[in-house]
């Protein structure tokens, strides 16, 4: 027999009863029945119940076993009485009478329990992450990952592209956040870089004449953490193709997406129809460049209505160039009770307030009226003309929000997703993709300077004679894919012409010597015959989290830092040797000098 064991603590059904069987693993659970021993083993596959009594040799030694002590033990496999039989596990049908015990690793009292599902601070959880990656939900995260990402290989290499493996140490390049350097020791005074993307290696790659490309890139970024963003590093499903447009892209990755969100959420609908979505109709809609489509809520502009009104917030509003007023529909939302609960809402998201219209049965039986306080202020006339855009009728409401559409077009997009949550609009059971398409190429910076909006790499719409007008009226070859309020995928069809690239490397600030510098070797392989290519990038945490039904992208990461972008469990970032400083000729200079 095998040294530790003959099977998993997955492996045994009631076929077995009589083997002798050999299991390891960990004490998940003990239950002592007054002279009788339950315990629950457990390894990586399943848990399986063993039994001593007093006239097993085992007994006495079983009896000081602890959760989570790593145990091997011989036994005989016995079927339960039916009463007894546990369907959730696929062991339920049997248990194990042990006959001999070993120990193979105690362990010290728990700093926090593995078995049960008891919320702990997330500094206990990631300090000791090897405990709370033996709990069940965070071990089925973790291979539902391993799984996602086998799933992704294979569709790839079906759908005809190759995998190649791209520089970890590489330069500096503007990806639109902060690198984390690396000090070279050969080379004192320089630093390399870990690549926020392989974005220039995968578009050198179609160069040198490889069609399509793919890689489970690792990534590093020094971004501030939240909810659905990893501080520090992340993998995501990197893809680039040769003679390509927009929709070629389109095509070759919605079989793979589509697929994995299939294969591993089969209880969810996942439609086909993945719409093209106008990054500024995106705004204008939903308040948001990531559209959460499960809500059925579109925004409209309305100002033509509050114009020269009895409102005369709104009405004064809207002379000053620029501004608009829009409205969010709310079917079903027509009472005075929920139209100031999400006026609260709005408050809370420090705007004075959200306007209200709600449509009720007149109080004289004549038939439908506008009521609150906006319907009294502009008048019969204009809340009709406004119901009828919004095709709103009796027991609706519409809530409106003014001014500079940048100013106001996030908080509204929020309010939109509550409204459709606290009305119960929006799919429980939907994965709803869309691509948004058409980003402007260019911004306009806090100091007045013009910059890149997105990647700086992306084929202006129009080629270089787009470049010769007002930059911020450039569109960019540059699409996300968004699903259920999420940034799920990024790309773009890619500029490979030396001369647009200096040309919009130029409108950014940035002359011909600083593109050498910065990507002298992607613009000497385009001076040697570039191909037309494009593709994108999936982050694999972000879609695990939506698989795996997360609101928090550290519970599907294996050794996820903190919010403070600290590994609490191997110490990092930690103070460098002396020797190590001095050998790469750097010194550290302190906070407040």
């Amino acid at each position: 027999m095998h040294a530790y064991r003959s099977q998993t603590c997955a492996d045994l059904n009631k076929s077995n009863e009589g083997q002798t069987v050999r299991l390891s693993g960990w004490v998940h659970r003990v239950r002592d029945h007054g002279g009788v021993l339950f315990i629950d083993l457990r390894d990586h596959y399943g848990i399986t119940q063993l039994i001593a009594d007093s006239d097993s040799a085992a007994f006495a030694d079983l009896d000081k076993v602890r959760a989570e002590w790593v145990i091997s033990i011989d036994g005989r496999v016995m079927a339960r009485d039916a009463a007894l039989v546990n369907p959730k596990i696929p062991t339920g049908e049997i248990e194990v009478y042990v006959t001999d015990m070993r120990v193979l690793g105690a362990a010290e009292d728990l700093p926090m329990p593995v078995f049960g599902d008891v919320e702990y601070p997330e500094e206990t959880r990631l300090t000791y992450r090897f405990l709370d990656l033996r709990r069940e939900k965070l071990h089925k995260n973790m291979m539902l990952r391993s799984n996602v990402v086998r799933s992704l290989r294979s569709r790839m290499w079906d759908q005809g592209f190759n995998e190649f493996q791209t520089p970890i140490i590489t330069a500096s390049s503007p990806e639109g956040a902060r690198d984390f350097l690396v000090p070279s020791r050969l080379h004192p005074g320089k630093f390399y870089a870990l690549p926020q993307a392989p974005q220039q290696f995968k578009q050198l790659i179609m160069v040198s004449g490889f069609d399509r490309y793919f890689q489970i890139a690792p990534c590093f970024r020094d971004e501030d953490p939240r909810a659905d963003r990893s501080p520090t590093d992340f993998y995501q499903l990197d893809v680039e193709m040769s003679f390509v447009e927009q929709a070629d892209i389109f095509a070759a990755v919605q079989p793979v997406i589509q697929g994995v969100f299939e294969e591993f959420r089969p209880e969810m609908k996942v439609p086909a129809d993945w719409p093209l979505i106008a990054y500024r109709d995106s705004l204008l809609w939903f308040g948001s460049d990531k559209p959460d489509l499960r809500n059925p809520i579109r925004m409209q502009i309305v100002s033509e209505h509050f114009r020269g009104s009895g409102f005369a917030v709104f009405a004064k509003l809207l002379e000053q160039e620029g501004t608009e007023i829009r409205a969010i529909p709310a079917p079903t939302g027509g009472s005075r009770k929920f139209c100031d609960r999400m006026n609260a809402f709005a408050q809370k998201e420090g705007l004075p307030g959200m306007g209200y219209i709600f449509w009720r049965e007149a109080e004289d039986g004549s038939g439908m009226e506008a009521a609150g306080p906006l319907a009294k202020n502009i008048g019969p006339e204009r809340t009709e003309a406004i119901r009828v855009q919004l095709g709103l009728g009796l027991g609706d409401a519409a809530f409106f929000l003014g001014g500079k559409p940048d100013a106001f077009q996030s908080v509204a997009g929020r309010a939109r997703n509550e409204i459709g949550r606290e009305l119960g609009l929006a799919e429980t059971d939907t994965f709803r993709f869309a691509w948004i398409v058409d980003f402007p190429m260019y911004e306009k910076t806090d100091d007045g300077k013009i910059d890149f909006s997105h990647n700086p790499f992306s084929m202006p719409q129009g080629g270089l004679e787009a470049l010769q007008g007002d930059p911020l009226n450039v569109y960019a070859y540059q699409y996300d894919l968004a699903c259920n309020g999420y940034e799920l995928i990024s790309g773009g069809i890619r500029n490979h012409k030396p001369e647009i690239m200096y040309k919009a490397f130029e409108l950014a600030g940035y002359p011909n010597s600083e593109v050498d510098k910065r990507f002298g070797g992607m613009v000497k392989a385009f001076k040697y015959g570039a191909p037309p290519h494009g593709g994108c990038a999936m982050g694999i945490d972000r879609a695990v989290m939506l698989l795996a039904d997360e609101m928090n992208i550290r519970e599907v990461i294996m050794f996820p830092m903190n919010q403070r972008a600290e590994d609490l469990l191997m110490g990092a970032p930690s103070e460098p040797l002396n020797e190590q400083l001095r050998e790469l000729r750097l010194r550290v200079v302190p906070k407040d000098a």
